[in-house]
């Protein structure tokens, strides 16, 4: 049984053409919500944050990973299929990590400069798959999209990690491997796999074919629900402080 599925992820918008909808779909706008949450979630564990300091780290997170690391990634592969240009997509990546970078440079100083040169590394190396592909692995994806986000996010509150922080941290690794664990045989059923038949066999004898837009759904849907229980909880937990 065969289901053609024509969008390149759940949420594309774009028609390849580079347009303003390639853009929206470039920023993989649920999984950009769910590691922005994670920032949101580590600045909520320190006693008595900063507002404009959680701006900014959100700010700085969404311009180095939102974009630039989306854009990066869609230059090594074009997985989304967007009609961006490889030229528009280094000069976005380039601009938007380096902001990101001053921007963490400026507020935290020395203090904040591990975590910047850290990012910097993580962003690059996952995305354009560097070191032989030694960063991009489920490992790695928990730790820099999942556990640096809830660090950073509480770090550059008041320069310090409470242990529930780190607790935190490695809660969003987990989750992150969790996600990775969806996204991925998601992203093979739409970009890889032209048809896929499986039969079940139930345990009264009667039995059901099941295609790939069956298989499909129930990952996707997964996904769609983590990404707003992690979203609401990062907003419960800012507005509880």
């Amino acid at each position: 049984m065969s289901t053609r599925t024509e969008k390149t992820a759940f949420y594309a918008l774009g028609r390849g053409t580079g347009g303003f909808r390639d853009w929206l779909t470039l920023l993989h706008p649920p999984y950009t919500l769910w590691h922005l949450s994670y920032v949101a979630i580590g600045a909520a564990l320190v006693p008595h944050p900063v507002l404009w300091r959680l701006g900014a780290t959100l700010l700085a997170f969404f311009l180095a990973v939102g974009v630039g690391a989306h854009a990066l990634d869609e230059l090594n592969g074009r997985p989304l299929s967007t009609g961006i240009s490889s030229v528009v997509l280094v000069i976005t990546a380039a601009v938007s990590i380096a902001i990101a970078v001053v921007m963490g440079l400026i507020d935290g100083g020395l203090l904040l400069l591990p975590f910047v040169i850290a990012g910097a590394v993580l962003v690059c190396g996952y995305n354009l798959e560097l070191f032989g592909g030694l960063l991009h692995s489920d490992f790695w994806f928990g730790a820099a999209w999942g556990a640096f986000p809830v660090l950073v996010g509480a770090y550059a509150q008041h320069w310090t990690l409470p242990p529930p922080v780190l607790v935190a941290a490695a809660a969003a690794f987990f989750l992150s491997m969790g996600q990775r664990s969806l996204s991925t045989p998601a992203r093979a059923l739409r970009r890889r796999i032209a048809s896929v038949s499986v039969r079940v066999t139930w345990h009264d004898g009667s039995q059901q074919e099941l295609g790939r837009a069956d298989l499909l759904a129930p990952l996707e849907r997964a996904l769609r629900y983590f990404t707003w229980a992690t979203g609401t909880l990062a907003v419960a937990l800012v507005l509880a402080r």
